[in-house]
C-alpha cells in the first residue's frame, strides 16, 4: 500500500538537522518513507490524504515510562521519592495482579497514542502483558524485566528475576517485526546488592553482540546519591561502572545529582541520560545538569516517568518544562532552544532505544509519524514550527499517529485498540485495588 500525504507542513531531516517544508508531500510505501519534498512526486500512489493545516513531525519517543502505573496516577502526591516509593507506591503494587497490569498498559497506550508517541521504553512488572497487548496495538516498545535484590545478603543463584530477565530477551527480543526490543534492567543501586549486580552483569555481557541494552535509574535524588557514597565510597555512576553494568549500552533515567566526574563516566561508556523534568520537579528531586550533558556530547533523551509521579505521559509537556525550567533556573534563554528539545524527543530517543531507522522524517526511514493540527487558536500565527511545538502545542493537538506506515490513531479515533474496553478494564482494576 502506497500512501501520499499532501499539502502538509513537514519537519523533515536534512544534513543532520531539522528542515521545514511548508505545504509539502510525504510518500509512504508499506512501512517506509519513500518521498519527501516541496513538489508532487512523479510516482503514483494508491491513496492520497489531504493534510492541509497539519504539521508532520517524527513520532515522539518516550524513553522512560512505567506504563501500568497509570493505575497509580497521583498516588502519594507531595511526598519525596523515598517516602513516595516505599509508603505509597509499593503497597499498591503488592496488590496488583495480571489483569491490573493489562488494564494499566491499555490506559497508557491510549494516552500515548493520542499524544503522538510512536515508541516508548518501559520498566515494570509482568512485561509479557505489554508484549501481548502490543501485538494488537502496533507501537514500538523497549521493555525490561527489571532485576532487584532487596536483601543485602541475597546470593545471585537465589534471585529468580535474573533467569526471568534472560528468558524474556531470548523469547521476545526483536519480535513483532522488530517493534519490540527487550532490554536488560536494574531498578537502581539502592534496590540491589553488589553480588547480584556483578553476577547479572556477567550474565548479560555476552548479549551485547545481539543488540542488548540496559535500563536503570541513576542519581535521581540527593539522598540516593549520598547514601550510595556512604555505602560504597562511590557515586551511583561509578558504582554501576565498577559492577560492569555499563559494559552494555545503557539508558540512565534522571541523573539529577550526577557530578562532572559522573558525566565523564557516562560519556566514556556511551550511556544515554534520560531527562524527566516533570517527575523530578514534582518529587522535589531537583534539576538535572542537562546543559553540561549536552556540552559533553551525551545523547540526552526525554521521558515522562510513570503517571504516579508526573501525572501524565505527555511528551509535549516534557519538552516545554525541560526548556523553560532550565532556562529560567540558570537565567539563560539560549540554553535549551526548541530544536534541541525536539531532537531529544525524537532523534536521540530513537538512538537510545537502538533504533537507527526511526526518529527522523527522511527517505528510507520507517514511517513513524505524528500529525499536529495547526488550525488551533493557540497555534496561530505560527511563524516558526519548532518554537510552537515546544512552547505552545498540546498533546490534544495531535491529529494522527502512525507507526510503520499504519495509522493507529486519527482525529480522536483509536484504530487498533478498543477505547471503551480499555476504560472499562481500567475502572474495574482501580475498584479492585482501592475499593469503593
Amino acid at each position: 500500500m502506497r500512501l501520499l500525504f499532501k499539502g502538509a507542513g513537514i519537519l523533515a531531516w536534512k544534513d543532520e538537522d531539522f528542515h521545514y517544508i511548508p505545504e509539502g508531500f510525504l510518500g509512504v510505501d508499506g512501512d517506509t518513507i519513500d518521498y519527501i519534498g516541496a513538489d508532487r512526486p512523479e510516482a503514483p500512489y494508491d491513496r492520497e490524504k489531504d493534510m492541509r493545516g497539519k504539521l508532520l513531525i517524527p513520532g515522539l519517543v518516550n524513553c522512560h515510562c512505567h506504563a501500568a502505573m497509570t493505575l497509580l496516577r497521583g498516588v502519594g502526591s507531595d511526598l519525596p521519592l523515598d517516602r513516595w516509593l516505599f509508603e505509597a507506591v509499593f503497597p499498591v503494587e503488592d496488590r496488583m495482579k495480571t489483569d491490573d497490569f493489562i488494564a494499566g498498559n491499555e490506559l497508557a497506550v491510549l494516552e500515548m497514542l493520542a499524544s503522538g508517541v510512536t515508541s516508548f521504553s518501559d520498566m515494570y512488572m509482568e512485561p509479557q502483558t505489554l508484549i501481548e497487548l502490543n501485538e494488537q496495538v502496533g507501537m514500538k516498545v523497549n521493555l525490561t524485566r527489571v532485576v532487584q535484590a532487596f536483601d543485602p545478603a541475597e546470593p545471585p543463584e537465589k534471585n529468580y528475576r535474573i533467569p526471568e530477565s534472560l528468558a524474556l530477551f531470548d523469547q521476545f527480543h526483536g519480535c513483532q517485526n522488530g517493534r519490540v526490543r527487550v532490554d536488560f534492567g536494574v531498578h537502581a543501586e539502592y534496590t540491589i546488592n553488589d553480588a547480584v549486580t556483578r553476577y547479572y552483569a556477567d550474565q548479560i555481557r555476552p548479549y551485547r553482540e545481539k543488540g542488548a541494552r540496559v535500563q536503570l535509574h541513576l542519581s535521581e535524588t540527593r539522598k540516593e546519591h549520598e547514601e550510595c557514597i556512604a555505602r560504597h565510597g562511590l557515586t551511583p555512576a561509578a558504582w554501576f561502572e565498577k559492577m560492569g553494568i555499563f559494559d552494555l549500552p545503557a539508558a540512565a533515567a534522571h541523573c539529577v545529582w550526577c557530578t562532572p566526574a559522573d558525566l565523564d563516566i557516562l560519556k566514556a561508556h556511551g550511556v544515554c541520560p534520560i531527562h524527566n523534568p516533570t517527575s523530578n520537579l514534582k518529587l522535589g528531586s531537583g534539576f538535572a545538569p542537562v546543559p553540561e550533558m549536552l556540552e559533553r556530547g551525551l545523547c540526552v533523551a526525554l521521558g515522562t516517568d510513570g503517571a504516579a509521579s508526573n501525572n501524565n505521559l505527555n511528551l509535549f509537556e516534557e519538552m516545554h518544562i525541560a526548556a523553560i525550567g532550565i532556562n529560567g533556573y540558570l537565567m539563560d534563554p539560549e540554553l535549551m532552544p526548541p530544536a534541541t528539545l525536539l531532537r531529544m524527543a525524537t532523534v536521540n530517543g530513537a538512538a537510545l532505544q537502538g533504533r537507527d531507522d526511526t526518529g527522523r522524517l527522511a527517505v528510507g526511514m520507517k514511517a513513524d509519524i505524528a500529525a499536529i493540527d495547526m488550525d488551533r487558536p493557540h497555534l496561530y500565527p505560527a511563524f516558526e514550527p519548532m518554537p510552537m511545538l515546544v512552547y505552545a502545542a498540546q498533546a490534544s493537538d495531535v491529529y494522527m499517529t502512525m507507526v510503520d506506515g499504519k495509522i493507529l490513531y486519527e482525529n480522536g479515533e483509536y484504530l487498533t485498540i478498543d477505547r471503551e474496553k480499555a476504560m472499562f478494564d481500567a475502572k474495574r482494576a482501580v475498584k479492585r485495588l482501592y475499593g469503593g
